[in-house]
């Protein structure tokens, strides 16, 4: 009787298992009937998230890029990012050698603006980011910015748009109250709306405090320079700063005649006497980008307060720094390399970027944003910069073609400049840097 019992309690176990099974395997098939497609593509898709990527990744100066990289880590546990930071020199230096011997070049990289044309002419050697289908996100970012990355016939990109640098007069309050000009922001767009009332301007605060206008001749010198529609160079690597109306030959003059008033001060940029004079208010205004604020937060802390920001003319209108990220040919993870600089560069991660280190963002979207428009400076004594840079982003027309050697060339002319002001005379030197600009060029 025993063995019975147990013989029927065996039976009716498996027969309701028996059932209980067939049930679901019916309405399991009844739920994917249509969907078997679907449940391959995930099977693939989990298969492509567990294999293991490293991606080494090349930048330079101060971002929060390390940080948005460990982000994406935790989001994407499959991908590892190896980042590097150099100097801005050092950097580029080590992309072009690595670029030049085949090998050795990073996954992704960060390419200065003003570096960019200069690895342009090594197309070959990197990813086209349109095979990846970048043409969806290119409304999500300023025209200019965007074109920039783009080879001249537009078919090939290079990177994706980073910050920018769109620049606006900033200004010591105190100085230009004891000059006795205004100090509300609007109030100076209004006076200071064309290049002759910049010069009275600078003028006025000479006369009244004995102090230049502007920091240092370089500074002069970008004010016709960054906003103009050519450069040093045209396309065809030739150089056209002795043609008739010369933009380069324009901006000269304007820094001679700044110089020769007594408006310009004799400070080297990024230097500790520069520095002291941001601190100290040595001088009254700064035609600096975006990005400046982030540095003057940090190496100036005692001029908090004492600076407002405010539109330049539309004559100096421009854009003067920025970044893009690109993808060496080399790499064997483009796809993976691609979804995250888009995701480093979305308006989300231009957001992040912009409140960590003053990284000023290249999607006009995040204008819009809260965080963005309603977060005033305490550097600026509570004014909301962002929205004077966010105005001057969407003023500039273009970016102007720069060249391979444009960094050395350059230098030439405003080492003319520097010249000037130990007291050379501004045609010579204009001569002599032409001269030695010809002889960059020929090499």
């Amino acid at each position: 009787m025993k063995k019975l019992s147990m013989l029927v309690l065996t039976m009716i176990t498996v027969f309701v298992l028996v059932a209980c099974s067939s049930g679901e395997s019916k309405e399991s098939s009844n739920s994917n009937a249509d969907t078997s497609n679907d449940t391959d593509t995930n099977t693939e898709e989990s298969s492509n998230n567990e294999e293991e990527i490293t991606l080494n990744f090349w930048a330079f100066g101060a971002t929060n890029y390390e940080e948005m990289a460990a982000e994406y880590e935790e989001e994407n546990p499959n991908v590892q990012i190896k980042f590097k930071t150099s100097e801005t020199d050092e950097h580029h230096d080590a992309l072009f050698n690595a670029l030049s011997a085949g090998s050795g070049a990073p996954d992704i990289v960060l390419l200065e603006i003003d570096q960019f044309d200069r690895f342009k002419n090594a197309q070959d050697r990197f990813v086209n980011l349109y095979d990846l289908g970048a043409e969806e996100i290119e409304g999500n970012y300023l025209d200019w910015k965007w074109q920039g990355g783009e080879n001249l016939d537009g078919d090939f990109l290079f990177g994706l748009p980073t910050d920018i640098g769109p620049k606006a007069l900033y200004y010591r309050t105190d100085v230009f109250e004891e000059a006795g000009l205004p100090t509300e922001p609007e109030e100076v767009e209004a006076l200071i709306d064309s290049p002759e009332a910049f010069i009275e301007a600078g003028k006025q605060v000479k006369e009244k405090t004995g102090k230049p206008f502007v920091d240092s001749i370089e500074m002069a010198f970008r004010a016709y320079l960054d906003a103009a529609e050519e450069g040093y160079l045209n396309p065809d690597g030739e150089l056209i700063v002795e043609e008739d109306g010369s933009a380069v030959k324009k901006a000269y003059d304007f820094a001679v005649e700044l110089h020769e008033a007594g408006l310009v001060g004799n400070f080297t940029l990024w230097s500790p006497e520069w520095a002291n004079a941001v601190n100290e208010g040595g001088f009254a205004a700064e035609l600096g980008a975006g990005w400046l604020k982030g540095w003057l937060e940090e190496n100036a802390p005692d001029a908090t307060g004492k600076f407002r920001v405010a539109t330049l003319p539309s004559e100096f209108s421009a854009n003067w720094g920025g970044s893009y990220l690109a993808i060496p040919a080399e790499t064997e993870h483009s796809q993976a390399a691609y979804d995250f600089i888009s995701w480093l560069t979305s308006a989300e991660g231009q957001l992040k970027s912009f409140q960590s280190h003053g990284l000023f963002p290249s999607a006009p979207e995040v204008y819009e944003q809260d965080e963005f428009k309603n977060n005033g400076d305490e550097f600026f004594g509570g004014q909301v910069s962002s929205v004077v840079f966010a105005e001057a982003a969407q003023d500039v027309s273009g970016t102007i073609y720069k060249g391979e050697k444009y960094v050395a060339v350059h230098n030439e002319f405003n080492n003319a400049l520097i010249n000037v002001q130990d007291g050379a005379d501004p045609e010579e030197e204009w001569e002599a840097a032409v001269e030695r600009a010809k002889g960059l060029v020929s090499r």
